[in-house]
């Protein structure tokens, strides 16, 4: 299958098994429209139905990874409940079933914060700069900000960048655990394709597996997570692939996997 986004504002590369998005608006700092985020619901789809691809890399162009939704226009709705049933990127790549890893480049802001705590794994360029402004134009974020920021840096830190809506630099996400590395900003993109590419050479089936079991982990107490889990285990221990990954370790070679 070949990936398409039909439109330049947002660009789809693919290398092996690696699938790279890349918001394509950098004269707005990657503001993302209505139009942008359509395309990236279907392009969410095309990438969970392609075998083919088992990772990917969100990131952006120019000196943002993105500012969030474009606030001119968000008046464009004609009432606030067609503004809450929108088609939402964030809500897009909450479906991503892929591991995904975001590359921030730049200025996360609102949405686009949002957007990379809903990645599975985050690497910052040192120049990266974060935030929840929303507050200071009289509202809240609303894709998942408060609860995927406390399970991420702690809820007084929270607390901090949510009524505040004042930045903080990629050292400071570092040291709370917004990201996983700081890189400086030329090694970026390739330091995020390598994870990429690690991880898609790992068995499809329990890397998508892993993401899901991750998320549920979040969502249940504590001994239905560990009985999930092992459930989950049972699962990929099941696959052709498990057992292809069991002969390889017996006989010392790399293993080859399918996702079956």
């Amino acid at each position: 299958m070949t990936l398409a986004s039909g439109t330049e504002l947002i660009v789809v590369e693919v290398d092996g098994a690696v699938a790279t998005v890349r918001l394509n608006r950098p004269e707005k700092l990657n503001a993302v429209t209505q139009e942008m985020s359509d395309v990236l619901v279907d392009l969410v789809a095309q990438m969970n139905s392609d075998p083919g691809i088992r990772s990917v890399v969100y990131t952006g162009t120019g000196r943002a990874f993105s500012a969030g939704s474009d606030i001119t226009t968000l008046d464009q709705y004609a009432t606030p409940w067609d503004f809450r049933n929108r088609r939402d990127y964030c809500d897009a790549l909450r479906q991503l079933r892929k591991p995904v890893i975001a590359a921030v480049n730049g200025y996360a802001m609102g949405g686009g914060l949002e957007a990379a705590l809903t990645c599975d794994i985050r690497v910052a360029a040192s120049t990266a700069t974060f935030a929840a402004p929303e507050i200071k134009l009289g509202w809240i974020g609303g894709g998942g900000m408060s609860a995927l920021l406390a399970a991420s840096i702690g809820a007084s830190n929270t607390a901090l960048m949510l009524m505040t809506g004042d930045p903080i630099d990629a050292a400071r996400a570092l040291s709370w655990g917004l990201v996983s590395e700081v890189v400086e900003p030329d090694a970026l993109l390739a330091r995020a394709q390598e994870l990429a590419a690690t991880i898609a050479s790992r068995p499809p089936i329990a890397a998508e597996t892993a993401k899901a079991n991750l998320r549920a982990a979040y969502n249940q107490p504590l001994d239905d997570a560990i009985a999930y889990e092992r459930e989950m285990q049972a699962i990929t221990f099941a696959t052709a692939d498990a057992a292809e990954g069991r002969a390889a370790f017996a006989e010392r070679r790399p293993g080859v996997f399918h996702g079956r």
